[in-house]
């Protein structure tokens, strides 16, 4: 039976990453439960509690943008800046039809806890329009990017508030909100200014490996849980969610240690098989296709049997909400590795623990991306190149750093692995509340 069919019959089952946001619960309150646990268990100093259970700024903006045609069409954009306590805003831009507020609050939240596990020095933050961009021309989409850019004004800033590509945002997109960014300074500052945005193209003052950096991160963190574990990666068994920037690179590395990808889901559709997908040839046929479904090198499944295929390790690299007390139940993995935001609730995160499926939460397992933009930001502000070969090191060195910490709150608080994340997290933005105090 097709999911289509599977879905006319019983909606509960319409359970897909395009879907599953705007039935499962309230991202931003899926991140406040995770938040609370962790403040309860950790004893969190009650005042710097109430300062993180806020977001210091909630900017929206509507702006009309002309069209190929010449209508003009009105645009809701969203920028949330979460806590700035240890350095500028940071945080990736969406472009997708069912954002809103309270998930991008959820996401700026997330940022300001992935980069405090890290120890890098930036804040949380994130943003995006309200917007389906294959409904757009290029031409379109550019003047959409410009206008949000120009809409935001002062809001962001090198030193401030620096926005990154995220859901349907590349660095073409970066480059433009660059240059609309830049004829908003003075000429002579222009050149000091590039850092406003990480994920930008090569030429234009990117980094290489960030294309790479959020799958390369999340590879890293597989190994050492494999090491940790004593688990062979060569012929282990992967299914992915999400065949996107995260996705494609995360199963393309783990093809160079001996993993085999037998199942794929995107927006699309799903596949699956038995002897194994290249995510190198995958790739190709998405670039050209537009997504996984009709790839003929595997079978057309359906979703339900997706997440039913017993292997050893699911990288959920799609939206949130996806493993929730609805489907966690049907997995039949190892280790779950979560590469999107948010992939897991409440819910879903007990019956994973009841089932003894382990996690590298989110906060932990995808924070390759965002140390890997603070690299190109250094690289900007010192008029720096890096080679790949130092940027995975240096990638390599502070996620490994971040693990061991997490696994040492993991056994000092006798809890899981996300709570202890947020421990981690949170230990460190209490220290420097606490060093700086509150103003007045």
């Amino acid at each position: 039976m097709s999911l289509r069919r599977d879905i006319l019959e019983n909606p509960a089952l319409d359970v897909s990453p395009k879907n599953t946001v705007s039935m499962k619960v309230n991202p931003y309150e899926n991140a406040r439960r995770q938040f609370n646990k962790a403040a309860d268990l950790m004893e969190l100093d009650q005042d710097i509690r109430k300062i993180l259970s806020m977001t210091n700024n909630e900017i929206i903006v509507h702006f009309p943008v002309k069209m190929d045609d010449g209508r003009v069409e009105m645009f809701t954009g969203y920028r949330v800046q979460h806590n700035n306590i240890l350095g500028p805003y940071k945080g990736g831009l969406r472009y997708h039809p069912s954002i809103k507020i309270d998930e991008v609050k959820a996401l700026a939240t997330w940022m300001t806890w992935k980069a405090a596990i890290v120890r890098i020095p930036f804040g949380g933050a994130k943003g995006g329009i309200q917007i389906d961009p294959a409904r757009y021309s290029p031409a379109e989409l550019e003047r959409i990017t410009r206008r949000f850019t120009y809409a935001l004004g002062n809001n962001i800033g090198p030193e401030y508030d620096i926005p990154a590509p995220d859901v349907n945002t590349n660095s073409q997109i970066m480059a433009w909100l660059l240059d609309t960014y830049l004829t908003t300074v003075s000429p002579n500052e222009r050149q000091r200014c590039i850092h406003v945005v990480t994920g930008k193209p090569l030429e234009a003052g990117g980094s290489v490996g960030r294309d790479k950096a959020t799958g390369q991160g999340i590879v890293f963190m597989i190994e050492k849980w494999a090491k940790e574990h004593h688990f062979s990666l060569n012929e282990a068994t992967c299914i992915l969610q999400g065949f996107g920037k995260v996705g494609s690179w995360a199963a393309r590395v783990l093809k160079e240690y001996g993993v085999k990808l037998i199942s794929v889901e995107d927006d699309t559709g799903a596949i699956y098989s038995y002897t194994g997908i290249d995510p190198d040839i995958l790739a190709c046929y998405v670039t050209s296709h537009g997504g996984v479904a009709g790839y003929p090198d595997a079978a057309a499944i359906d979703h339900i049997t997706f997440l039913s295929t017993e292997a050893d390790i699911f990288i959920p690299a799609a939206m949130e909400n996806q493993i929730t007390l609805e489907t966690a139940p049907l997995l039949n993995v190892q280790l779950v590795a979560e590469g999107a935001n948010g992939p897991t609730d409440a819910q879903g995160d007990r019956i994973l623990e009841e089932k003894g499926i382990e996690i590298i939460p989110d906060v932990l397992c995808n924070a390759g991306g965002v140390v890997v933009s603070y690299f190109e930001w250094l690289q900007n502000k010192r008029s720096e190149f890096w080679d790949l070969s130092k940027v995975d090191a240096k990638l390599q060195q502070i996620l490994i750093q971040a693990y061991e910490a997490v696994q040492l709150k993991v056994e000092e608080y006798k809890t899981d692995w996300r709570t202890a994340a947020y421990i981690v997290a949170l230990s460190r933005l209490e220290k420097v509340y606490k060093e700086r105090g509150i103003f007045p």
